[in-house]
């Protein structure tokens, strides 16, 4: 879990004392990049520190309170870098990072050290916005037949069989602006795509004893995704990621990126 004392961060802290029995608690202090040789650049260091070590302070309180133990980890360096190489190192199951509230136009630029923590790791990673809480009783698994969609369809099928949930999938026919001429028989192949993505889910659902209600969506992706969330109030929504490298991977496809930043509740991103 990535705390940095904000509000969303222990509050996504405050949610994975529920999910985990063995937490690691990362706060990680920024590089300073200013003049080394700056006459006080000690006292500027601690003081830059004091807010994170804060963080840890209160996330030991939470976590006695909570009757839980933790591994409480300050790190000094590239945020994203640390968080992933200290979740590789633990080989931990999930990374946990909130999601402060986001003004409208703020919303379709996910924080970048979440992007780049989701874009580098090989890990899954729970994004909780900041007045949320994680259930798992109301899935949403968005889909669009890909290898990691596979993957994020059998992570649902599994958690919602855990905890007895119902899973509601959905896969989108998003026909970007500049095709909008393309033939209706176009659409209607895209369609009939999703429907059996979808009857592929429902399969696997049907077979481990998971109750499945599928939605095809012809719309803008994200908008799709968010909006049958609220509909059906969902507590997760769960998405796979595609594997990137390089630069690319910061990217890490807007259709993740803008779903976590325009949906209500905690979206769980699958990569492996």
């Amino acid at each position: 879990v990535a705390v940095d004392g904000s509000g969303s961060s222990l509050n996504a802290l405050t949610q994975s004392f529920h999910l985990a029995s063995r937490l690691t608690v990362v706060s990680v202090v920024p590089e300073y990049t200013g003049d080394l040789d700056m006459v006080g650049v000690g006292d500027l260091m601690a003081s830059m520190k004091r807010p994170f070590e804060k963080a840890l302070s209160e996330a030991r309180n939470m976590a006695g309170t909570e009757g839980a133990m933790i591994r409480a980890i300050l790190e000094e360096g590239e945020p994203y870098e640390k968080i992933v190489d200290i979740a590789e190192a633990e080989n931990a199951d999930l990374i946990v990072m909130g999601r402060r509230g986001l003004h409208t136009v703020e919303r379709a630029l996910l924080g970048s050290v979440t992007a780049r923590v989701i874009g580098y790791s090989q890990r899954d990673v729970l994004v909780v916005p900041q007045h949320a809480s994680v259930g798992w009783r109301k899935i949403l698994l968005a889909t669009d037949g890909s290898k990691y969609s596979r993957m994020a369809s059998e992570r649902a099928i599994d958690i919602a069989k855990a905890f007895g949930g119902e899973l509601k999938a959905v896969s989108v026919v998003d026909v970007p602006s500049e095709l909008y001429g393309v033939s209706p028989e176009t659409v209607e192949k895209m369609v009939q795509e999703s429907k059996g993505y979808l009857k592929e889910v429902r399969q696997k659902a049907d077979a481990a004893g998971v109750k499945t209600e599928t939605f095809v969506k012809e719309r803008e992706a994200y908008l799709a995704i968010t909006d049958l969330a609220k509909e059906k109030s969902a507590e997760t929504i769960i998405m796979g990621s595609h594997g990137r490298t390089g630069l690319r991977r910061l990217l890490m496809g807007s259709v993740v990126e803008k779903v976590i930043g325009y949906a209500s509740c905690p979206v769980l991103v699958v990569k492996s």
